[in-house]
């Protein structure tokens, strides 16, 4: 742990460990980036995001009047995005490219977790990581539809809880089961353990949400090839496209509303706080989803991401 904390605070760089397989480079960076991949070759988070960082984005998250103080924290985000940096979050292309990823990762966490407003202390962007759960549940989230799949446990509610928040029992179902944590029988756990809800909301931006689309981490770092359908839908790689994979038509497609400018907002003063600054963010219809075709039009219950 003493080691993880002082490549953490960036007080150190690990060396990768090298080797050459079939003619590509492969590396092992330690506990950051563990299991010889191409990305690990590539400089990892804490190279370029450091706990100061962190503490600047989500500078009023521990003050008395946000909901979760004392629960979020630089180390449990880098805990968490370890696990995934050897499949490429944070750690694809240059140093320029990872920092916008992980920008953008948590423009969104930002976004969903926010108490800010108009006339906030700090301003409204200031306050993200102030909530881990739903305040005031309206109902359970318990949709019978999956009883077989993903039955409801008697007495549990699954409402919003974690950095990208997890609604109903299905999505608690398949994120317990990618992640091997018993989320069906024990949602609570995203709200008690910090690591695993930033575990749970990078399963989610590196997986795709249904088979043949691409990830949020795909459209943003531009693995993802947009079909000819894709084009005729105004569905291009970049930002835009993050919120149409993770929120479809509940943010795009719909023009200039609110809630996608909240997410780009965020993202925005995050680049800037960062050091990269909003100009490299990209053209207004890389950055927007609002004349996009959604990939998944939801039934107004069923979402991962209503709030």
């Amino acid at each position: 742990m003493a080691a993880l904390m002082a490549v953490a605070n960036g007080q150190e760089s690990v060396k990768p460990l090298v080797k050459i397989v079939k003619g590509k480079k492969l590396c092992d960076k330690g506990w950051e980036c563990k299991g010889w991949s191409q990305f690990c070759c590539n400089q990892t988070i804490s190279d370029y995001f450091q706990t100061y960082q962190f503490e600047n984005l989500f500078a009023k998250r521990n003050t008395p009047v946000a909901h979760a103080v004392g629960f979020w924290d630089y180390h449990s985000f880098i805990t968490a995005a370890a696990q995934y940096q050897p499949h490429g979050f944070g750690t694809t292309g240059g140093k320029l490219q990872s920092m916008k990823e992980v920008a953008a990762f948590l423009g969104h966490v930002g976004s969903k977790t926010s108490c800010g407003y108009g006339v906030a202390t700090g301003g409204p962007l200031a306050w993200g990581l102030c909530y881990n759960k739903e305040m005031s549940p309206s109902k359970l989230y318990c949709d019978d539809y999956y009883k077989y799949t993903y039955p409801c446990t008697p007495g549990v509610s699954y409402h919003g809880r974690g950095a990208l928040p997890i609604y109903w029992n299905y999505n608690y179902g398949e994120t317990g089961d990618a992640l091997k944590v018993d989320l069906l029988n024990h949602p609570e756990y995203i709200e008690n353990n910090a690591t695993l809800a930033f575990q749970a909301a990078l399963w989610r931006w590196m997986t795709p949400v249904k088979k043949h689309q691409p990830s949020a981490h795909d459209v943003f770092v531009g693995s993802w090839k947009p079909t000819k359908n894709d084009t005729l839908a105004k569905r291009v790689p970049g930002f835009g496209a993050t919120m149409n994979v993770l929120y479809g038509d509940q943010v795009c497609g719909r023009g200039d509303v609110d809630t996608m400018n909240n997410i780009i907002s965020h993202y925005l003063y995050y680049l800037d706080l960062m050091g990269v600054g909003r100009e490299e963010a990209g053209p207004h219809e890389v950055l927007t989803c609002e004349e996009q075709k959604p990939f998944t039009v939801s039934p107004s219950s069923a979402s991962s991401s209503s709030s």
